[in-house]
């Protein structure tokens, strides 16, 4: 298993680690284990992150993206097709693709937001580098696209503090409001759960990278809003690139 140096700071962009395998993953990639890392594996609608392991020879490795293994805890670097590999036991400078990550946590931490304007359950969301789209259970709504940008833009600019915390199991059986998604429940059975709490806006189980602050979301904007199926609602976002990114 890794230690996820993700998890308790997002900002981390590199680390140095020690290679403890190098396999084959189940679509014919070469995955390679570390004793701890900065990358995010994908899960929870976002990505996994891209970028480098980096040898002491000045090699770089690049990697593709990143993907959970079988064990918790386990994080799988994937490697481009043309990468070289390092070996088990070697030392590695695990360097992330960091813009990309950045614009990541930017549009995940906006779907929170988007949730605490629209409190319905959430059937659905992926996440993109410059876009994301969230599904929510609504029978009958009148959504207006211009009228939801505006009230997402106010919250962003509020600049809330984001902030993570563990509870037990039994404290999230105990308050089962807390759990906004329907299909994919946050998981349990290692004895604690990680809650992300937007100051004031929004507390929720989620395992992914998030911002300190939503003032650095930057603008962005309801693209489209469209039924798909009889009670869901689709609900896509993408930063707006007529202002300045932060």
């Amino acid at each position: 298993m890794s230690e996820l140096l993700f998890r308790d700071d997002a900002y981390a962009r590199t680390c140095t680690a020690t290679v403890t395998a190098v396999t084959t993953d189940e679509r014919g990639g070469r995955a390679v284990r570390l004793d701890r890392t900065v990358f995010y594996p994908t899960g929870g609608g976002q990505p996994g992150d891209s970028g480098r392991l980096v040898l002491a020879d000045g090699t770089a490795c690049p990697v593709a993206t990143t993907i959970k293994g079988e064990r918790p805890d386990d994080v799988l670097h994937i490697l481009a097709a043309d990468a070289p590999a390092p070996a088990a036991g070697d030392t590695v400078t695990a360097e992330l693709d960091w813009d990309r990550r950045h614009r990541h946590m930017r549009m995940h931490t906006c779907l929170h937001l988007l949730s605490a304007l629209l409190p319905y359950p959430v059937t659905g969301g992926q996440i993109a580098a410059d876009k994301a789209r969230m599904d929510l259970d609504i029978a009958e709504a009148i959504l207006d696209k211009a009228e939801l940008t505006a009230q997402l833009n106010a919250l962003i600019e509020r600049d809330a503090r984001v902030s993570a915390r563990w509870i037990s199991d039994e404290e999230l059986a105990a308050n089962p409001d807390l759990v906004k998604t329907m299909a994919v429940k946050p998981p349990t059975g290692s004895g604690r759960v990680r809650l992300i709490e937007v100051e004031g806006q929004d507390l929720q189980p989620c395992g992914g990278t998030h911002l300190r602050r939503t003032g650095e979301i930057g603008r962005v904007i309801v693209t489209r809003i469209e039924k798909k199926g009889r009670q869901n609602r689709r609900v896509a976002i993408a930063f707006d690139e007529a202002v300045t990114s932060p």
